[in-house]
């Protein structure tokens, strides 16, 4: 019998990117073959960062995103767009190739993140089964659902965007939570959200089409949310192994030295500080955000992107370093955050991080950027309480005494780093050989080999 062929495919950002291929690594070792599709610009860079060989039961491909070389692809909206009038077409092209040459070995299903709902939508058509993979918190999945009554009951207007400032329950049992903070909400200017809003609102009724509906949580984490969302399966934390490059799937070139480093470093010692692949700093914060970092008199890890600072490609530089810092452009996070030495994390509170930090036992310092962040903020601190958040001064700038308060404060409270452990325990259980995570991930195999 042939090896029973999957094909991944994950939205166009590192975010997305990763826990799919991990997931991917996973299938793999179960038997199955992967390919798995990126759009051109997403494979060039995620091919130039590689510093191992892929494992060779997983193809890495490409299609055209609908964009042209010097378009921005941080225009979320204008990316969606752009994708959904050309990349259903080229999938379906690239699907019958595949077949065609392959003989016995064709697609027998394909998973697509929740964002590509659409390629669900074009196996379905093609007799192809489907599993779609939810790329955050269950409760952004369970906010999405609840779009229809939040519009009906006024809370937002058919663009998707508030009708006023207002603390509202999204659904019962769920956090309250700003209007402001609405994921789609927090995703570019006006335009972009409208645009954006749209493409959730078809990504969710591609939904439809999918057998299984995977995410990267347990069950423990989020127990209201998955009786709002029966479909949704837990099959986290996905952690790359000790044994694993972690160049795989990623955009920058990772930098292995800071693991020296933090060799050198005394235990539970150093500040990481990581914002994930879309965060963008005006001058005044970063500056400020350097000098807090210098303030706490603690060694820190600070991972600066060379486009982490707004109208600048050069924010890679040493004089930020302090006397006791260690700034690198990508960091091998798993590693980093497994490491002994790491106190806490400064993050930008993206889910992949999230589970990261959390299955490693590591509180957090929150600082949200971007869409579902400030969602799973409220999570951190408010709901699990293991970390804290940054306040903000009347020019919206977190100051550096700032900073430095929240660190000592953060490290101060035994009682916060003791619920991370906890935390830390129920999250590796879900993973062990009898955990329900694992149970899940089980039957999703038996699934595909059916």
């Amino acid at each position: 019998m042939a090896t029973a062929h999957v094909l991944v495919i994950p939205f166009p950002a590192q975010g997305h990117v990763n826990p799919m291929m991990l997931l991917s690594r996973k299938l793999v070792k179960y038997g199955f073959k992967i390919t798995f599709v990126n759009t051109e610009i997403i494979h060039e860079r995620v091919e130039g960062a590689l510093d191992s060989l892929v494992d060779s039961n997983i193809n890495l491909v490409s299609i055209p995103d609908g964009l042209g070389p010097a378009d921005d692809r941080n225009e979320l909206g204008k990316l969606c767009e752009a994708m959904l009038h050309t990349m259903p077409e080229k999938l379906e092209e690239l699907i019958n190739n595949i077949n065609a040459s392959n003989g016995d070995d064709k697609i027998s299903c394909i998973v697509a993140d929740a964002g590509m709902g659409w390629a669900i939508e074009v196996g379905n058509k093609m007799g192809i089964k489907g599993a779609v993979f939810w790329f955050a918190a269950a409760a952004s999945l369970a906010l999405q659902v609840s779009i229809p009554s939040l519009i009906d009951d006024g809370i937002i207007d058919s663009d998707g965007i508030p009708t006023q400032k207002q603390v509202i329950q999204p659904l019962p049992g769920m956090p309250a939570m700003d209007t402001a903070y609405i994921s789609w909400y927090r995703t570019g200017d006006s335009a972009c959200q409208k645009i954006f809003f749209k493409y959730t609102q078809q990504y969710m009724q591609n939904l439809k089409f999918a057998d299984w509906w995977l995410c990267n949580t347990v069950h423990e984490l989020e127990p209201v949310t998955f009786s709002l969302a029966p479909k949704l399966l837990p099959i986290g934390p996905l952690m790359s192994s000790k044994h694993t490059e972690d160049s795989v799937g990623q955009f920058w070139q990772v930098d292995h030295s800071c693991l020296n480093w933090l060799d050198q470093q005394q235990p539970c010692s150093v500040v990481y500080v990581a914002f994930g692949s879309f965060t963008v700093f005006d001058p005044t914060q970063f500056k400020e955000l350097a000098l807090g970092l210098e303030l706490t008199n603690r060694p820190f890890l600070w991972v600066v992107r060379p486009d982490i600072i707004d109208q600048s490609r050069n924010a890679y530089t040493k004089e930020f370093q302090g006397t006791r810092g260690k700034i690198v452009g990508w960091a091998p996070q798993t590693k980093v955050l497994n490491h002994p030495a790491i106190a806490c994390f400064i993050s930008h509170c993206g889910w992949n991080s999230l589970i990261e930090g959390a299955s490693n036992g590591v509180p957090f310092l929150c600082w949200p950027y971007f869409a579902d962040q400030f969602l799973d903020r409220i999570y951190i601190c408010d709901v699990w309480k293991v970390g804290l958040g940054f306040e903000l001064d009347e020019n919206g700038i977190v100051l550096r005494e700032e900073v430095k308060r929240k660190v000592d404060q953060l490290l101060g409270d035994e009682s916060i780093r003791a619920r991370s452990l906890e935390l830390k325990k129920m999250l590796m259980n879900n993973i062990a050989d009898n955990g329900q995570s694992s149970k899940n991930f089980n039957n999703f195999i038996q699934w595909l080999k059916a």
